[in-house]
């Protein structure tokens, strides 16, 4: 077969592997591979491409027939590159089929040959995988480093499939540590490079995903869209894994949701789907939600054996898992344990799960609150009220809302057997409207019974009548059949009672509710739902409703209590015309501050004989709940961090800004933290290096972003018109001034200058720069008075400015000035690991620029290009590839004699004489670093001659006191010595 329709059709097959359509792929590869008529490289090159389908397919047997022998039996030589793919898809084959320590092995034989081939694409897939493997044993920061590294090689590569896994799997790993909302953003992420791809079995990966963060942050119905369309794009695939992990996270939002019928079909379809890939964490979830689904019914013997199954799929509690799903069994034991009324064994679970080390917050929270739980149900009230108190402070009820509900209901059930009644209702009247928001309908109905056999115990059976009736319905229509026999209970115990109500005093009821509205603001939902609620409690209304008046004279219902929707709209329509009449009742109002669409409001309807009491309690609890909206907006207002982030980014910070050194992992770091501020910035380094990129990369991430970004070149003025050029002049202030001229820096108002190589600005403009950067004011020429100017100055400069200070030809006071905070950019040399991703990256770039698609890097080119000491730095590198793609025939491959005669020739015997010269060189050298370290050395040298007397040592170089402390502080040998001179 022609070389040409072998590559064509490979062509067409990897794009679809990109589209993740692996049948498609297939159709393409079997009868190319069944031909006999390939060259080896190409049989190889259609072997792996062909293994890559069928594992898209779950065909695990026909992937391994298709790669055929591991590498290291196959006797031909074989590339590096080459090598590295296959032994990838061999640990691909491995993971799928459950061995996790094999599947490492191989994948980390991949990434040793794709370094040797100096393969960008080929590292971040090895690397990819690795993360992958490493994140189902669970040791995230091996991941996070994978991650990482693979991020800049994918980038560089520009291999979007597996860019958008690596924003997936961050995101799982985000997620994991409560990280939600930085979760949700890589997704939004990997969604956008599966929408451009386009590839709907990452689609449907990232709907998925999104639906298990909805899911923890309780966000119900979001998280139950997300998983029904993950499934719908799933069976549309015929993905049986995927579609597998899909029903598990539906079955399991339908838990939370508590329609257990529709979730146990769910589930039992999830354990029906065959799939050849092991996937014993989805196997331990199902379980793990059956289990949930018999503790709600009440077969705690069932339940029991659901959690060992869930405790053998995820694989004996970590050995094959993270140990995240481990806890989260342990939290359920302790439940069950209380459920089966053996409380002595749920409190040694539950300090087991509390002394276990490395439990992340969300976990902690959860054992704390099971362990409080347990302590109550063993009757050591003391004990579980003191622990509660410790749990308080380390709470977030706007992070974890679900914890803040069940915490309120324990501490509730430890203020009922402490007497405390009013403490106690509020606190279950709370729980109830937090899972109610939530949607988690068994919780709410949990707390709807505590409050009822609470005001069952009181004598109040009007109350006890509303709450247990509401959670009698529930638990019928969820099958829970034990919560709903303790509901008949405590009804028939309310028949039975003869005696009077126990009377609660009105302070301590209004001191309950304050509390009750306090605690409620950490939700804006939350809070309207209790203010309803407590004043239809407190004020002996008909009904209670929050709204909003929206422009246009409408208005939207935000909570209502003692009515059903459709009244609170009527309710709330008559209160925002200003009537005061709804039937035979009155409607009183109060305002509550200000939603983002209008005026919020509370009404109330009363008996026409409300007394003045009740008004002033309207009023005493409306200001009260005005005062906590208002604190939800201050809340809803974003952080700003005291710290930036150290983690390192997975997406650059701009287009060709390769991060994969140690080096240049530095250089990130201080751009990070410098783009929140808008102190002045040095930049300063060899020409080439890419000082202007780092100063782009500040402004593109500080809060000018969205304002103009200006580059000024100080080399391409003369002196005459640097003044005019930087601060603008007024027409006829010289000659030539035919205009208003508003200079650089007030056309740059409110963004950010970047003034390159200010080493050559002229001496007589230097003044009025300083003047600048001091004042914030500049006198355009021919003004009289200065004008302010709002613009971050950032410079950068290959000079040595210290000694162009010590010269006499920059201003100290303007170097100290500019050198705020300076950053290093490091030469080509010192960074040799990011060369491979760099050419990749430039040679993308150069292929679509001169419409050259294909052309590809021979391995030897790779090398001399790693090796070669690259005195331009990386600007010479790009020229250099460009020029190689411009000499190169489309779908060609870059040889050596592409290069220019400096890089392919062999190294001259130059570089031997000046090692001998210089023996503490290495070869090749550039001047720069060699005169910094002949610098170092006779300055180190000088002051130990001199015994550390700075002046001595100075008059001795040639220098002033000053050019050498200015040297002395470039070069980092400010300890060196101490200042003894003439004492």
């Amino acid at each position: 077969m022609a070389v040409g329709t072998t590559h064509s059709i490979l062509g067409r097959a990897r794009a679809a592997l990109e589209r993740g359509r692996g049948a498609e792929a297939a159709k393409f590869l079997t009868p190319l591979l069944r031909s006999g008529a390939l060259n080896r490289d190409d049989e190889l090159a259609v072997r792996a491409a062909l293994a890559e389908a069928w594992l898209l397919q779950d065909d695990l047997n026909q992937a391994a027939t298709a790669l055929g022998r591991p590498p290291d039996t196959i006797r031909e030589a074989i590339g590096d590159a080459t090598l590295s793919m296959l032994w990838r898809l061999h640990g691909r084959v491995a993971f799928a089929r459950g061995d996790k320590s094999r599947a490492i092995a191989l994948h980390a034989r991949a990434l040793k040959h794709a370094d040797l081939a100096h393969d960008s694409r080929a590292i971040g897939l090895a690397r990819y995988e690795l993360a992958h493997c490493y994140k189902h044993v669970g040791d995230s920061g091996i991941v996070r480093e994978h991650l990482t590294q693979a991020a800049a090689a994918l980038h560089a590569a520009g291999e979007r499939r597996h860019l958008a896994l690596v924003h997936s799997l961050s995101a799982v790993l985000l997620a994991q540590s409560g990280r939600c909302e930085e979760a949700e953003a890589a997704l939004g992420q990997c969604e956008r490079l599966a929408k451009a791809i386009p590839a709907d079995d990452l689609l449907a990966g990232v709907a998925h995903n999104q639906a298990n963060v909805a899911l923890m942050r309780k966000h119900l119905d979001r998280a139950l869209a997300l998983a029904e369309r993950s499934v719908a794009l799933h069976e549309a695939l015929g993905s049986g894994h995927g579609l597998a992990v899909s029903l598990a996270s539906l079955g399991q939002i339908l838990v939370q949701l508590g329609d257990l019928d529709r979730a146990e079909t769910i589930l039992t379809r999830t354990l029906e789907v065959r799939s050849p890939v092991q996937f014993q964490e989805t196997t331990g979830a199902v379980y793990d939600s059956l289990a949930q689904i018999h503790m709600m019914r009440g077969s705690y013997e069932r339940a029991g054996e659901y959690l060992r199954l869930a405790s053998d799929g995820y694989g004996a509690y970590g050995t094959h898992s993270s140990r995240w799903y481990e806890w989260s069994l342990l939290v359920l034991g302790v439940k069950l344990a209380i459920r089966r009324g053996d409380p002595a064994e749920a409190v040694r679970q539950a300090e087991l799960l509390v002394a276990t080390a490395g439990l992340p917050p969300s976990e902690a929270i959860q054992a704390e609150i099971a362990a409080c739980e347990a302590l109550v149900a063993a009757g050591r009230i003391g004990d579980a009220e003191r622990r509660l108190v410790s749990l308080e402070a380390r709470l977030e009820p706007r992070a974890t809302p679900a914890a803040w509900g069940e915490f309120l209901r324990v501490r509730g059930t430890v203020h009922e057997l402490s007497n405390r009644p009013a403490s106690a209702h509020h606190d279950f009247a709370q729980s109830e409207s937090v899972f109610d928001l939530l949607g988690e309908r068994y919780q709410a109905a949990v707390s709807s019974l505590a409050l009822g056999r609470l005001a069952a115990r009181a004598g109040n059976r009007t109350s006890a009548d509303r709450f247990l009736g509401h959670a009698g319905a529930v638990f019928q229509a969820l099958g829970a059949k034990r919560d709903l026999a303790e509901t008949a209970e405590t009804q028939a115990q309310l028949l039975q009672f003869s005696g009077a109500p126990s009377v609660v005093s009105s302070s301590e009821a209004d001191d309950a509710v304050v509390r009750r509205l306090i605690e409620a603001s950490v939700l804006p939902g939350l809070l309207a739902r209790e203010t309803a609620t407590a004043l239809l409690e407190t004020i002996d209304a008909h009904a209670a409703v929050v709204f909003v008046a929206t422009p246009g004279g409408d208005f939207r219902l935000v909570a209502s209590a003692g009515c059903s929707v459709e009244e609170g709209r009527a309710i709330g329509q008559t209160a925002s015309k200003g009537y005061r009449n709804h039937h035979d009742r009155v409607v009183l109002m109060e305002p509550l501050g200000h939603d983002y669409d209008g005026p919020r409001a509370c009404a109330v309807v009363v008996p026409r004989d409300a007394t003045d009491t009740d008004s002033r309690r309207l009023r005493m609890f409306a200001s009260i709940a005005r005062q906590g909206f208002e604190l939800c907006g201050l809340r809803d207002r974003p952080p700003q961090p005291l710290e930036p982030i150290s983690e390192r980014p997975l997406d650059p910070l701009l287009p060709g800004f390769i991060c994969a050194s140690a080096a240049m992992n530095r250089v990130l770091e201080q751009i990070q933290r410098v783009q929140s501020h808008d102190l002045t910035v040095l930049i300063t380094g060899e020409s080439g290096t890419g000082k202007d990129l780092v100063a782009r990369a500040i402004h593109a991430g500080s809060a000018r972003t969205d304002a103009v970004f200006l580059p000024y070149n100080c080399t391409t003025t003369t002196r005459e018109m640097a003044d005019s050029q930087l601060f603008g002049h007024r027409r006829g202030s010289f000659t030539g001034a035919v205009a208003d001229q508003a200079g650089v820096i007030r056309t740059a108002r409110d963004g950010t200058l970047f003034l390159d190589e200010v080493g050559d600005l002229p001496l007589d403009v230097q003044p009025k720069l300083l003047r600048f950067l001091e004042q914030g004011e500049v006198t355009p020429v021919g003004e009289a008075r200065p004008q302010r100017v709002d613009v971050r100055i950032l410079a950068a400069t290959n000079a040595d400015l210290e000694q162009r200070v010590a010269e006499g030809r920059f201003r100290e006071d303007l170097y100290y000035r500019l050198s705020v905070i300076r950053i290093h950019v490091p030469p080509l040399r010192d960074r040799q690991e990011e060369i491979p991703h760099l050419s990749t990256y430039f040679l993308r770039e150069a292929c679509e620029r001169l419409n050259k698609p294909g052309i590809q890097l021979a391995p030897t080119t790779l090398d001399l290009l790693t090796r070669y000491w690259w005195p331009g730095n990386v600007r010479q590198l790009k020229n250099e590839i460009q020029r190689a793609v411009a000499m190169s025939a489309s779908r060609g491959t870059v040889e050596p004699d592409h290069l220019s005669a400096d890089l392919s020739a062999p190294p001259s015997s130059t570089g031997s004489a000046r090692a001998a010269v210089l023996p503490g060189f290495t070869v090749p050298r550039n001047l720069a670093v060699a005169i910094e370290e002949v610098e170092r050395e006779l300055i180190v040298g000088t002051l130990d001659r001199t015994g550390g007397n700075i002046s001595e040592a100075a008059r001795l170089l040639g220098l002033t006191r000053r050019g050498l402390y200015l040297k002395m502080r470039r070069l980092d040998l400010d300890g060196v010595a101490a200042d003894t001179e003439g004492n």
